[in-house]
């Protein structure tokens, strides 16, 4: 690297830093949103080896699912707090990238999810979508898309009204929120397809319930899920 490149390199630096997501420590590989030391202490759940696991027992009897997992348990005040946020609220794509292909690398090693057809992110009403810019859901699917070599269709799926925000409500009131919230389009792919429903978060489990819901009225079709983080009540 000559001269000028260490000086504008600097100079580029300064003004727009490149930090970690979970700690904001500046001592990161260029190619990672997150340093090793966050990266390594993110709360790995391991429950895409397991069937039966605490996501799967959500949807027990309430859902026809195949198989489901969240790759790292939701704790507040931490580091996995920050990174959510980073991922939903502050534009970050980089770092939502990276950690579709995490998901996507454990998915891939534990062979349950290897009959996936179609990855399908959760989405967003359309409304909201332009007030953020983008949909976390759809940016984690390119990730695990990138790592599993399956096609992402978010077409397949949409929100026909907007919603209130879940995060205050008890189980049965976020359950009421999401019904009928949900349609197929039109002239979309999925029959005889083995859908991989995606989304960031998974708590009661109503929003992924109420649109697999609606997936599996499609013909011939399997559903499974996949979350980024497992939030317990």
């Amino acid at each position: 690297m000559n001269t000028v490149q260490r000086v504008f390199g600097a100079f580029f630096h300064l003004f727009y830093p490149h930090v970690c997501a979970g700690c904001g420590s500046d001592a990161l590989p260029a190619s990672s949103e997150l340093c090793l030391s966050c990266l390594h202490g993110l709360p790995v759940t391991g429950f895409e080896n397991h069937p039966d696991n605490p996501v799967e027992k959500i949807f027990a009897g309430r859902l026809r699912i195949e198989e489901a997992c969240a790759q790292y348990y939701f704790l507040k005040q931490s580091s996995i707090q920050e990174v959510l946020h980073q991922l939903k609220y502050s534009g970050n794509r980089a770092l939502g990238h990276q950690l579709g292909v995490l998901l996507g690398t454990a998915l891939k090693r534990s062979e349950r999810f290897n009959t996936i057809d179609l990855i399908v992110p959760m989405p967003l009403f359309s409304s909201r979508q332009r007030e953020r810019g983008y949909n976390q859901a759809e940016i984690l699917c390119a990730g695990i898309a990138a790592v599993m070599d399956r096609p992402v269709c978010k077409q397949l799926v949409y929100r026909s009204e907007r919603t209130a925000s879940q995060t205050k409500k008890n189980r049965i009131d976020r359950w009421n929120n999401m019904q009928g919230k949900f349609r197929i389009a039109d002239g979309t792919p999925g029959r005889g397809r083995h859908l991989l429903l995606v989304d960031d978060v998974v708590t009661t489990g109503a929003t992924l319930e109420a649109c697999g819901s609606v997936l599996l009225e499609i013909p011939d079709v399997k559903l499974s899920i996949a979350a980024l983080c497992f939030a317990s009540d």
